[in-house]
């Protein structure tokens, strides 16, 4: 369809984007024989999957109902990772998925018996990390996120076959990913060697241009061979970074010490990341000498997507693209005020442009009781 026909706001995905990254990560599953699973819960827009099922090797959830997404519509291998399993989770997980990963010893040795017909792991807090972000830092202060207990986790390897060190967020460094796996290695080396698959969580920006994917295949190649294991891991952000635009129209233009366009999408319900990071939109336009506010048309005083200086002057009617508004963006799009939900478009890699999902009032309703 023409895309002047989407009424906005929406979201549009490019699959020509996304088969680059799809491409990078089939490369390093060639040259390091890792695999990857896609992280359900950085992206999880199922209109996609039959590409991106092409490239990766399944998914990797964070609860009951992604595990069922992945199996259902990405098929492939189904990793199921939680926090905490409730009883009524096992059940169901253990009908569906290959692998179930636990985040505690105590889970493990409460759910054992129904799994233990299943691949089982156990995630381990290595101690160390990598992120911009206090909040997103796995290994964080009192972080609950994975077993830190050396001996107690080498008590359980009888009933484990791997483990899961997921302890990076944005990392496009590779010596710092390099160094820290070399340490985990050194300090888990009896535990490594003996199990057979180890996940190297997600976190790990590979896709991204510049970065050394050889050297990074190579590292993975030899931590590989050296244990005899199988390497997986979990890209969420390199699977589908600069794979989205989020497209709005200027509802209004005013003034408070500035020139302020008031946009018809939210970053609290629409951008929601945004505002937990405290991060400005990117913009996906050319910059130059007229300085703009854009804001969301929620009553939300802080709903600010950036302050920018584009080449053109705006006015009402004027369409806004934002970059890069995949991941953790559309998972965590919501109803605040009422906002109308953005469609979900997608350009095919044959250049055409589908309209795959629309929201209208009675999705608004059915969504509260």
């Amino acid at each position: 369809m023409n895309i002047t026909q989407i009424q906005t706001p929406y979201y549009l995905i490019d699959e020509r984007k996304l088969l680059n990254n799809m491409e990078k990560i089939a490369y390093v599953r060639e040259n390091s024989g890792a695999k990857s699973v896609l992280a359900l819960k950085c992206f999880s827009t199922w209109s996609v999957f039959p590409l991106m099922s092409q490239y990766m090797d399944g998914t990797t959830s964070s609860s009951l109902y992604e595990a069922k997404l992945g199996q259902e519509k990405f098929g492939r291998e189904t990793h199921a990772f939680s926090v905490a399993y409730s009883k009524d989770d096992i059940d169901g997980l253990k009908e569906i998925s290959d692998k179930i990963i636990f985040n505690s010893i105590s889970q493990l040795n409460m759910f054992y018996n129904d799994v233990k017909h299943k691949i089982i792991g156990l995630r381990v807090n290595p101690g160390v990390s990598f992120s911009h972000f206090d909040l997103a830092d796995p290994a964080r202060k009192y972080s609950r996120l994975g077993e830190i207990d050396i001996a107690k986790v080498e008590a359980v390897l009888d009933k484990i076959s791997g483990v899961m060190f997921h302890y990076n967020c944005e990392n496009d460094d590779f010596e710092n990913f390099a160094s820290t796996l070399d340490n985990i290695a050194k300090k888990y080396d009896n535990i490594l060697r003996k199990i057979d698959w180890v996940s190297l969580g997600g976190g790990l920006y590979f896709t991204k241009d510049g970065y050394p994917i050889d050297k990074f295949c190579e590292k993975l190649k030899n931590f590989a061979n050296e244990y005899e294991v199988q390497v997986y891991l979990e890209p969420g952000e390199a699977a589908i970074t600069q794979g989205c635009e989020l497209v709005c129209s200027v509802l209004d233009m005013v003034r408070n010490e500035k020139d302020i366009a008031i946009v018809d999408t939210s970053t609290e319900a629409h951008a929601l990341d945004l505002l937990i990071y405290a991060t400005p939109a990117k913009i996906a336009e050319e910059t130059g000498e007229n300085e703009y506010m854009i804001a969301g048309c929620s009553c939300l005083a802080g709903d600010v997507f950036g302050t920018y200086k584009l080449a053109r002057k705006l006015k009402i009617g004027d369409e806004i693209r934002f970059a890069d508004t995949a991941g953790y963006t559309m998972v965590k799009k919501n109803w605040f005020n009422g906002v109308r939900m953005p469609s979900i478009a997608v350009k095919r890699l044959n250049g055409e442009t589908e309209l795959v999902r629309e929201f209208d009032y009675n999705d608004y309703v059915n969504n509260l009781s």
